[in-house]
């Protein structure tokens, strides 16, 4: 009497999710971290820019 199913499972590869291979030639996407640390670098140079002139100002320097 025949099986009524294979003795072995068939490989389904339509189920297979493949990814897309990376394109050297687009940018990087941006990481949020990065965005941060820029932002806190942009923070820390215009506070310091600001202190210089508020320094400047009252002739604390020189």
């Amino acid at each position: 009497m025949p099986r009524a199913l294979p003795a072995r499972r068939l490989p389904r590869h339509h189920l297979v999710l493949h990814r897309q291979p990376r394109r050297s030639d687009r940018a990087q996407a941006v990481r949020t971290s990065d965005l941060v640390l820029a932002l806190l670098g942009v923070v820390l140079l215009g506070g310091f820019a600001l202190l210089a002139a508020y320094a400047l100002t009252l002739g604390v320097v020189g």
